[in-house]
């Protein structure tokens, strides 16, 4: 049985959002759009409500990660708890979100921390949110003041949580909020969004220029069938592109590492979708392990660290989450193998979350959350398959 060995400074981690696990975040555009769901709207499922209640239960969630042998952990920020009124900050929750991370260095976890991870305060949401010409300076002094506050106990700032998807799903789908179907504003959020986080950088690197920035993209592999020319191979490359390129390039050298974040491969045959759904997750999501191979040697060129800032899977009796980390470590490896600067992996997620207008029933975390029994966390046999990996630094195959 071959064995594939990851390097002595690789970080292994799980990874969680504010909104999906904090509760009460009743400041957001998110939690007034669950707020005011009419009768004949599907989405969202149900509101986020308590959530997790990690806001109060952090201390607990950070010993699951000490359990799991993890050396790290990505968690988000709330923009809306910080600045509840524009350009009114609040001490309480920088002290409450200082203690937080405190509590995670205590546990001798590297922190990753996501600034945006797709809601916004209700007041910019009120201003048109990520189409108003000044978000990018809105979002740039708040990254500021994080570092300020927050900076000495922050190991990576991570400006944005997939841009892309959050741009697709608001102004071209019109699923979340602001529930838009208008492509002229999904340009403008588009741009907003590089030019915030080009602007974050900047206002980051001028607390400390020591400071590592980076940002965190969605990238989905996409390939065909056909090894010649032909129409579906072209439109592979053009979705390829869409994929990665078109957002990280215009970000040029403000870039100190890419967060990767890998659950979708696309094959194109006659120009449509046509993936075998052979394995599939609860969400009807195909597990196509291989594919985050090719999209780490995709990424090699931008010449920065990656780290895979979100793998996983919807898998509520835990009965594909085994397998699928062990194939997915191999392709890891393979690709650290062939050059690929990967530096850590983060499992989404360390527990069941709240997932966005789906609500609570796709059940993404190593540890089950007994949404019956005040919230009780339950690791999966899959936690402790994560905690051996990460003690030993290894994958069997």
């Amino acid at each position: 049985m071959p064995s594939y060995k990851f390097p002595k400074d690789f970080l292994w981690g799980t990874a969680t959002a504010a909104h999906q696990i904090e509760g009460n975040n009743k400041l957001s555009d998110w939690w007034h759009w669950e707020q005011n769901k009419s009768f004949y709207q599907k989405y969202p499922l149900e509101p986020s409500g308590i959530a997790c209640d990690s806001y109060n239960r952090y201390k607990e969630d950070f010993d699951l990660c000490k359990k799991l042998n993890n050396n790290a952990v990505r968690i988000s920020i709330e923009w809306a708890r910080l600045e509840p009124k524009e350009g009114h900050f609040s001490q309480k929750e920088f002290d409450h979100y200082r203690n937080v991370l405190k509590s995670a260095r205590n546990r001798g976890l590297k922190t990753f921390v996501t600034l945006h991870h797709f809601t916004n305060p209700l007041w910019l949401s009120k201003r048109g949110g990520w189409t108003n010409a000044k978000a990018p300076y809105y979002f740039a002094r708040y990254s500021k003041r994080c570092a300020k506050e927050l900076g000495s106990l922050i190991d990576f700032f991570a400006t944005i949580n997939e841009p892309d998807v959050y741009v697709m799903q608001s102004y071209v789908v019109g699923l979340w909020p602001p529930n838009k179907l208008n492509p002229i504003f999904a340009l403008l959020a588009h741009i907003n969004m590089i030019l915030a986080h080009r602007r974050a950088y900047s206002a980051i690197k001028s607390v400390d220029g020591n400071y590592q920035v980076g940002i965190v993209k969605n990238v989905q592999h996409f390939e065909t069938f056909s090894t010649s020319f032909s129409l579906s191979n072209f439109l592979v490359h053009i979705l390829r592109f869409f994929s990665s390129g078109i957002f990280l390039k215009p970000l040029g050298r403000k870039n100190d590492f890419i967060g990767l974040n890998y659950y979708f491969t696309g094959r194109i045959k006659n120009l449509k979708h046509s993936n075998p759904n052979d394995w599939v997750s609860d969400l009807g999501w195909w597990l196509y392990p291989k594919g985050i191979e090719k999209v780490l040697l995709a990424l090699k060129k931008y010449n920065v660290p990656i780290y895979i800032t979100e793998n996983g899977l919807a898998d509520a009796k835990d009965k594909n989450r085994e397998k699928f980390l062990k194939e997915i470590l191999i392709h890891c490896s393979r690709a650290i193998e062939k050059g690929t600067p990967l530096k850590g992996y983060f499992h989404w997620s360390l527990i069941d979350n709240y997932e966005w207008h789906q609500g609570f029933w796709p059940r993404f975390g190593l540890v089950e959350i007994d949404r019956k029994a005040d919230l009780k966390r339950k690791p999966r046999d899959s936690f402790y398959y994560f905690a051996k990996i990460s003690k030993e630094n290894k994958v069997e195959g």
